[in-house]
C-alpha cells in the first residue's frame, strides 16, 4: 500500500468516525440519561441531583435517573462513571469531593484529570456547624469553650471520609485547635438521624440537609462557614465574624461525562445544565436551602479551572493536619 493509499484511508476512517459521532448526537437523547450521584439518598448532594435532573429534563427531552451509589468518600459512584461507555447516557453530579479524592485514597480508581469531561459547576454550598438539641452550648462562642473543657467527651460525626462534614469537621478542629473525637458514618443520613436522636453531639454539614432542622428547633446551630450570613438563615454569624478570619468553606458541586464522550454531545449537556440552572423553580428551591446557583460557571472551563484550583489546596490542609490517605 502506498502512501497516498496510506493517506487516503486514514482520512476515509476518520470522515466515517466523525459521520458517526455527528449522526449519534443529532439523535441524541433518544432514552433516558443516568445521573449517579455517589452518596445516599436523602443527603444534600442527592437534594441538588434530583432538583437538577427535573429542570434539565424540557430541554433534553428525556428523563434523567438518579442513581444513588454510595460508599468510600463518593470514590466508588465516581469511578462508576470514569469507567462508562462516552455516550452522554451517563453523567455524574459530585461535589468537592472530587478534588480531596486524589489526597485522600491512594487508589480511587480514576485520574481526576483525565478521566471525565467536565460539564459545568452547578450550586455553592455553605456549611452549618450543628449540635444536638440539648446540647450546653448556646452560642459559637460558647461551644468553643465547652468543648475546650470537655474535648475527651464531645463527639464530632461525619458522613464519611471525603464526605462534605468530613472535610468541614477536620477544618473546624484544625480552627479551634482540638483534635475531636469524630465518629464516621454511611452517608449524611446516618449522621443526622444519631444527631437527632442525640447518640452524637455535633456536625458539620451542608444548608441543603440542615436548614429544615434549624428551622424546626431539632438542632442547634451555632454559625455557617459562608463568607457573608445566609439569607434563609440570617440568625446564625458567619466563623469570620465569631473570630475564625480564614474560616470559609463552600461545598461547590459540579457535572462530568466520561473522558471521550463526544463534544457534539457535551455540547447539549452543557446547555441542558445552563438552561436548568436558569430556570425559576430550580433557582427558587436552592435559594431555599441556602444554595448559591453558579450561572456564570456552568461551563467546562470554570469547573477545570475549579479542579485545578482546590486539589493542591486540600492536598496542603491534609497534611498539615495528619490526614492519611487511605
Amino acid at each position: 500500500m502506498t502512501y497516498r493509499t496510506m493517506k487516503l484511508s486514514s482520512a476515509l476512517i476518520v470522515g466515517t468516525m466523525l459521520a458517526a459521532g455527528a449522526a449519534h448526537a443529532a439523535d441524541y437523547p433518544d432514552h433516558s440519561i443516568n445521573m449517579v450521584v455517589p452518596f445516599s439518598a436523602g443527603g444534600p448532594t442527592d437534594n441538588v441531583a434530583r432538583s437538577l435532573a427535573e429542570a434539565m429534563r424540557p430541554t433534553l427531552g428525556q428523563t434523567i435517573v438518579v442513581e444513588n451509589k454510595a460508599g468510600a468518600g463518593g470514590t466508588i459512584g465516581t469511578s462508576q462513571i470514569a469507567r462508562a461507555k462516552p455516550d452522554g447516557y451517563s453523567i455524574l453530579l459530585m461535589h468537592i469531593g472530587f478534588s480531596t479524592a486524589p489526597s485522600l485514597y491512594k487508589n480511587p480508581n480514576y485520574d481526576a484529570k483525565t478521566s471525565f469531561q467536565p460539564i459545568g459547576l452547578v450550586v455553592d454550598v455553605p456549611m452549618t456547624i450543628i449540635a444536638r438539641s440539648d446540647f450546653p452550648a448556646n452560642n459559637i462562642k460558647e461551644l468553643i469553650e465547652y468543648i475546650k473543657a470537655n474535648k475527651d467527651k464531645v463527639s464530632l460525626a461525619n458522613a464519611g471520609i471525603g464526605a462534605a462534614s468530613h472535610l468541614c469537621g477536620t477544618m473546624f478542629s484544625q480552627a479551634i485547635g482540638v483534635d475531636l473525637l469524630t465518629v464516621p458514618y454511611k452517608g449524611t443520613g446516618p449522621a443526622m438521624n444519631d444527631l437527632l436522636g442525640k447518640q452524637v453531639d455535633l456536625l458539620c454539614d451542608q444548608t441543603t440537609n440542615t436548614t429544615q432542622h434549624i428551622k424546626a428547633g431539632t438542632v442547634k446551630a451555632y454559625a455557617v462557614t459562608s463568607k457573608e450570613r445566609v439569607s434563609t438563615l440570617p440568625n446564625l454569624p458567619t466563623m469570620q465574624e465569631s473570630g475564625f478570619k480564614d474560616f470559609e468553606v463552600g461545598i461547590w458541586h459540579g457535572m462530568w461525562a466520561p473522558a471521550g464522550t463526544p463534544k457534539p454531545v457535551t455540547d447539549k449537556l452543557i446547555s441542558a445544565l445552563q438552561a436548568g440552572m436558569a430556570t425559576p423553580d430550580f433557582q427558587k428551591r436552592m435559594a431555599a436551602l441556602g444554595a448559591t446557583v453558579l450561572t456564570s460557571e456552568a461551563n467546562p472551563e470554570a469547573l477545570t479551572k475549579k479542579v485545578e484550583q482546590q486539589v493542591p489546596q486540600w492536598a496542603d490542609l491534609f497534611k498539615k493536619v495528619g490526614v492519611q490517605a487511605q
